[in-house]
């Protein structure tokens, strides 16, 4: 069985993002040589995510009305893990809910994703350099 390893670098502009990495994984898994087996892809810090749904403005819109409605970043007080200086408790909670990374079935050389389905970095602490990993294993 082969592997393949590879750190994708993201550095947002803003404190939430949602940047669609499918191409970059495809491109992954391309040069991993990789016809069958899986691809993990994972946030490799605890204030971003990785999750796969629909590529849709609206629905990314959604994502950060809801987030922010089940764990507001203001007033920074409300959360303990803020008393140590941070400001990014909020943050801890939003990748919580949205997952730390996702399995994807390689079929043939391809990534077996859905009609609609695309893979994400979602970022809730953006405006510094942070990485996700992407693994691949099989034949």
């Amino acid at each position: 069985m082969k592997s393949y390893r590879k750190e994708l670098w993201f550095n947002t502009p803003t404190r939430t993002a949602f940047v669609n990495i499918t191409p970059q994984v495809t491109q992954a898994l391309k040069e991993s040589g990789i016809r069958e087996g899986l691809c993990l892809v994972n946030s490799m810090h605890i204030t971003s995510s990785v999750f796969i749904n629909d590529d849709e403005a609206g629905l990314h819109a959604d994502f950060t009305r809801w987030l922010e409605g089940l764990a507001p970043h203001e007033p920074v007080g409300q959360w303990r893990h803020n008393d140590t200086g941070e400001d990014n408790a909020d943050a801890h909670l939003k990748r919580q809910i949205m997952g730390r990374e996702v399995v994807v079935a390689v079929t043939d050389g391809k990534l077996d994703l859905g009609t609609w389905e695309q893979i994400f970095y979602g970022e809730f602490d953006g405006r510094r350099k942070k990485r996700v990993l992407v693994k691949i294993i099989g034949e």
